[in-house]
């Protein structure tokens, strides 16, 4: 199984990395493109919309109810 991946952005005049498998990457990406959105601001909406849960753990879920339709 691949190492997940970090990727970095800059969140509010902070930078901020986030560690994720490959697959969750891509429907990251997928659901940018569908929300016509860079990666970045995907990320930021998330990240505004979170509780207490970690960024990465957050952009986890987010996929998961996006595809399940919530």
């Amino acid at each position: 199984m691949p190492k997940p991946q970090k990727h970095s952005f800059n969140i509010s005049g902070h930078q901020t990395s986030i560690t994720l498998e490959n697959e969750f990457w891509q429907a990251l990406k997928a659901i940018a493109e569908q929300q016509q959105q860079s990666l970045a601001q995907t990320i930021i909406k998330i990240d505004n919309q979170r509780t207490d849960e970690n960024l990465s753990s957050a952009v986890r879920v987010y996929i998961l109810k996006f595809y399940q339709g919530r």
